[in-house]
């Protein structure tokens, strides 16, 4: 450290001599300057060096364990940094030599990251004829999946939606879960997660209306299971409601069964979902819990959601429904002066083929509701959109709906509404 500030000292004085003209004072301060940003680097040094030798074989790092003191004589920092450089550089390459995994890719074989990002630009006309247009972040997803052991993982997503939870970026899902499926079929998983209660595949970009009325996203302990084809699942939870009288406890309920399978060419994939109350799925629960003004309902309301999905070839075609298996209170969720029980489904096909050189996903979506018009969804729905892979990871779409509401007497407007949707999508 001396040997280094002396050069810089001597570097100053020949400065001075040949024409810069300074006083005692910035010539002390500017050698105070040099001696910590000497310092701050030796640190910086002997930190590199304690990393190395740490994780490195001693022959790769021979000699860099010695003491600075020992070593201010022999080197100077930017040779010690060279040496730290040229030393990393050949352990990646004798442990890519010798078939061993270098540092990264030991973190890529334990942890994925993924992500999406959705910008949309929309035009709408609502069903009292006033027009909206908007460009919007619609959503972006960063997932983490790290395989801590042969039998445990952790998934965490983190979501922003512009508009939607105050503009915040918030945890939409968050669980561990453990288990080994090619080992033993069953699983267990605990956290913040989407629970099984129907499916929503869709190829459009609006979600279905099922998904309006049945998703669920809650913190909840799952158990579940897959085994030649078949799959199913027990979950218990913590809902946005409570019965009244009832304290605030694990009371909500589900279970879950279905069967995939999967062949050259075809796949097919049918469940069926019950829940002992359908109150607390995301829209029907904020929306009764703000109804009510107390999170409490008389008796709870069980519900029950099917889902077909069929592809063979270049044909996809998906089934949905959701609904409630009773009534809700006419002070808690109404339809035409009473109780309302509501329901919601989806039929939509798709065809996939190259346009351009590209593959494009052409859909027709047909949708509706009963019962539902209080969560302001419509009647009828009809749609369609068409999807292209423009480049790798990156599709742009387009999508219109022709919405049918309610007749007046149900509580609607009878009037239509239509909307026109471009989406550009980044997946990584």
């Amino acid at each position: 450290m001396k040997k280094s500030i002396s050069i810089a000292a001597m570097g100053l004085f020949a400065s001075v001599s040949t024409g810069w003209a300074a006083d005692s004072a910035t010539l002390e301060k500017k050698v105070e300057e040099l001696t910590q940003q000497n310092q701050m680097l030796l640190e910086r040094v002997v930190a590199l060096e304690k990393l190395l030798v740490g994780r490195e074989q001693p022959a790769v790092v021979q000699g860099l364990a010695e003491k600075p003191e020992n070593r201010e004589g022999k080197e100077s920092v930017e040779q010690r940094l060279q040496q730290i450089e040229t030393s990393l550089a050949g352990s990646q390459e004798a442990a890519a030599a010798a078939g061993e995994p270098t540092l990264l890719q030991s973190i890529n074989d334990h942890v994925d990251l993924k992500g999406l990002v959705e910008v949309e630009a929309t035009a709408a006309e609502d069903f009292h004829g006033g027009d909206t247009s908007d460009i919007t972040l619609a959503t972006v997803e960063v997932g983490l999946d790290a395989r801590i052991s042969d039998w445990s993982q952790a998934h965490l997503l983190l979501l922003y939606e512009e508009g939607e939870e105050d503009d915040h970026l918030i945890v939409d899902e968050g669980t561990v879960s453990f288990g080994n499926l090619e080992s033993f079929p069953a699983y267990l998983t605990v956290g913040k997660m989407y629970l099984p209660f129907g499916s929503y595949t869709t190829n459009l970009i609006s979600d279905p209306l099922p998904l309006e009325l049945g998703e669920i996203n809650d913190s909840a302990v799952l158990a579940g299971f897959q085994s030649s084809g078949f799959y199913g699942a027990l979950y218990a939870f913590n809902g946005h409601l409570s019965e009244r009288g009832e304290d605030d406890k694990i009371d909500d309920w589900g279970a879950s069964l279905g069967y995939a399978l999967e062949s050259d060419g075809f796949s097919v994939d049918a469940g069926l979902d019950w829940l002992n109350n359908i109150g607390d799925t995301e829209e029907l629960g904020d929306y009764v819990e703000d109804n009510t003004g107390a999170g409490e309902i008389a008796d709870y309301v069980e519900g029950v959601a099917a889902h077909l999905l069929l592809q063979y070839g270049p044909f996809d075609f998906v089934a949905e429904y959701v609904r409630a298996l009773d009534e809700f209170g006419v002070d808690e969720l109404a339809f035409a002066g009473s109780g309302a029980e509501p329901e919601a489904w989806s039929l939509e096909a798709g065809l996939t083929f190259d346009f351009l050189d590209r593959q494009t996903i052409f859909s027709l979506a047909w949708q509706g509701t009963d019962e539902a018009r209080a969560l302001n969804l419509p009647e009828d729905r009809y749609g369609a959109a068409i999807r292209m892979l423009v480049l790798k990871n990156t599709s742009l779409s387009l999508e219109y709906l022709h919405d049918v509401d309610y007749d007046k007497a149900e509580g609607g407007t009878g009037n239509d509404a239509d909307s026109a949707t471009m989406q550009v999508a980044v997946e990584f």
